[in-house]
């Protein structure tokens, strides 16, 4: 009997044994995986961009002022993609002036940019599609080629589109190959517009240049720098 009782004291010490090994085990791993797993963003130490309201509406008197379409306010490199933020404002379709306007009054299309308006204020018909009707490509010396949405097509309409009625509260994402028109702006619309650009194709906007831009006298011949 005391070698039956002395044997299961035996099992039972080296069961505890085992249990002592494992857990200190299993506590020596997982620190160590701790700290193996390091945050590794695809933007490393990137600071965000603040752009604030006042800066936005200094952008849109500048285009009523000076009838402007389109004008890029910022573009950040964020890592695997750059990031663009644009004011627009349009006004009645054939108000317009300029070969810029005009160009950004027919069907466009860009090939590696794509876009997302968010709409401020008016409202307009916007077509959408990505079947081009006689496409043409965009002269690369256009300032919004060079600055704003890279190479692309113009053309002078959309096969069977998608119509959207745009008003103020309302978003569209555009993305890189879908042509869009505005065929209908019954006074104006005024919005914003983030351009995604992940070749990284144009150039950076910071904000010491966006209000260096702001504080220069306007001219037509001016980009966006």
């Amino acid at each position: 009997m005391k070698n039956i009782f002395g044997g299961g004291r035996q099992m039972r010490k080296q069961r505890i044994a085992l249990k002592v090994l494992v857990l200190s085990a299993v506590m020596a791993v997982f620190p160590a995986l701790a700290q193996e797993v390091q945050p590794k963003p695809t933007c490393n130490h990137c600071p965000a961009a603040y752009v604030p309201k006042s800066e936005l509406d200094g952008y849109n008197q500048r285009a009523i002022e000076h009838k402007l379409v389109d004008q890029q306010v910022r573009s950040v490199d964020v890592g695997k993609v750059q990031v663009g933020i644009g004011s627009i404002y349009r006004g009645k379709l054939g108000q317009a002036t300029g070969a810029e306007n005009i160009v950004a009054e027919a069907v466009a299309e860009h090939e590696q940019v794509s876009e997302v308006y968010y709409v401020i204020d008016g409202s307009a018909t916007l077509l959408t599609g990505p079947d081009l009707v006689d496409p043409k490509p965009r002269p690369s010396t256009l300032k919004t080629v060079r600055e704003q949405n890279g190479p692309g097509f113009s053309a002078t309409s959309i096969k069977n589109p998608e119509t959207h009625e745009l008003k103020a509260g309302d978003m569209i994402i555009i993305p890189a190959g879908t042509g869009h028109w505005f065929t209908k702006i019954d006074d104006h619309i005024h919005y914003v517009m983030v351009r995604l650009d992940p070749d990284k194709i144009l150039p950076t906007k910071n904000e010491a240049q966006s209000l260096k831009y702001l504080a220069s006298p306007y001219s037509p011949n001016q980009g966006n720098f």
